[in-house]
């Protein structure tokens, strides 16, 4: 909860999910729906560090929404939200195993009163003690992409992004689990995809395709099979390097029409050249425009166009003095414990001439993917 605060006064577009609300199971047959999912991981963002406390969390609907005029759809996410049961491994009251079932939701409101305008409208919800229970218990956490959760077209994909970014930083960042267990953690219904082969085309291949686009992680899959059958599957969650960390970034600023194309690398290039301006009439016309912007206008633009980026460019000398705080930080935070100067000087080998090219946000990914591979690849020192 103490991340999630600070994540939540950073602003950007990173929140955290406690560690038990990711490996929660769904009820045998139940599921979330992806607008439904969405829709938890917002509330979870919402709220923030006070989601583990008794009180009530308020939403704008067009947060919600993203471009949907009607409400409608709402309605159908807070009342799924509702039915959907998940389970627990627990211990009865004379102490033997037994499974617990429960709701992550314990009530919502939601105001039906336009007359401020549908953009006005806000809804209400409260965490059941069970949901809050898990999130206070929570030692670990996911680091979520905002952009990311609402890019999916995918529920199961949705679903392990989540495990996913829950064991990216662990020593060991795999998940193990047999069919059952598989089912259980996406939410496949037990009458859905039976044949591997069509769970394998259906679920897990489209999962990869979305997760290595849109995600600061790549995924792969190892299947252990018991003559021809297959028991269990392992999946190991691969850091991007730094620029394929770029393109990922570039990708979640793009609009989603067209992403499926770009993944298939099926899209058509084309190339516009510049316009010229044949008649006299028509430059008198561009230069007197010009002539008569506002100074203060012209004053602002320049401004705007001198502005130096947030974040950049990297630093050719030593990340240790105070200067380089933020460099240093990230370092710090995703280097696993190596130190922070010789990645750096690994990072500037690695990158070339393209990092004099980078500042702002594309460079505090890419240096923070590259960070991250740098573990995964030589592990802890």
């Amino acid at each position: 909860m103490r991340v999630a605060r600070a994540l939540v006064n950073k602003g950007g577009s990173e929140f955290a999910k406690p560690g038990k609300l990711v490996e929660v199971r769904f009820v045998k047959g139940q599921s979330l729906s992806l607008t439904a999912s969405r829709l938890l991981a917002l509330m979870i963002l919402t709220a923030g560090g006070d989601a583990w406390q008794e009180t009530t969390h308020k939403m704008r609907k067009a947060d919600i929404r993203r471009g949907h005029k009607g409400n409608e759809r709402i309605t159908d996410m807070l009342e799924e939200l509702h039915r959907t049961l998940f389970s627990e491994d627990d211990l009865s009251w004379r102490g033997k195993k037994a499974t617990k079932r429960f709701p992550l939701i314990q009530m919502s409101r939601e105001e039906t009163d336009d007359e401020d305008g549908p953009e006005a409208g806000w809804i209400e919800w409260e965490f059941t003690q069970d949901a809050r229970r898990l999130i206070q218990e929570s030692e670990s956490y996911a680091v979520l992409n905002r952009q990311a959760v609402l890019g999916f077209r995918s529920s199961y994909a949705l679903r392990l992004y989540e495990m996913g970014a829950l064991r990216i930083h662990r020593r060991q960042s795999t998940w193990k689990g047999d069919m059952t267990a598989l089912r259980a953690a996406l939410g496949i219904g037990p009458d859905v995809y039976k044949d591997f082969a069509q769970l394998r085309r259906k679920v897990l291949e489209v999962a990869k395709a979305e997760i290595d686009q849109l995600a600061h992680f790549r995924v792969e899959w190892r299947e252990i099979r018991q003559g021809r059958t297959v028991a269990e599957l392992e999946f190991r969650f691969i850091a991007k390097d730094a620029p394929a960390q770029i393109a990922t970034v570039d990708e979640l600023e793009r609009h989603s029409a067209g992403r499926q194309a770009r993944r298939d690398d099926t899209v058509e290039m084309v190339t516009i050249g510049p316009v010229p301006l044949e008649s006299p009439i028509e430059r008198g016309i561009v230069r007197s425009v010009a002539a008569a912007l506002p100074a203060s206008l012209r004053a602002a633009a320049d401004a705007h166009a001198s502005a130096k980026p947030a974040l950049g460019p990297f630093p050719s000398g030593s990340l240790r003095f105070g200067s380089e705080e933020e460099f240093r930080t990230i370092a710090l935070s995703y280097g696993g414990g190596w130190d922070v100067d010789m990645i750096a000087t690994a990072y500037r080998e690695s990158m070339g001439d393209r990092l004099s090219k980078l500042t702002g946000q594309k460079l505090r990914a890419s240096w923070r993917g590259f960070c991250e591979s740098w573990v995964a690849r030589r592990g802890r020192p």
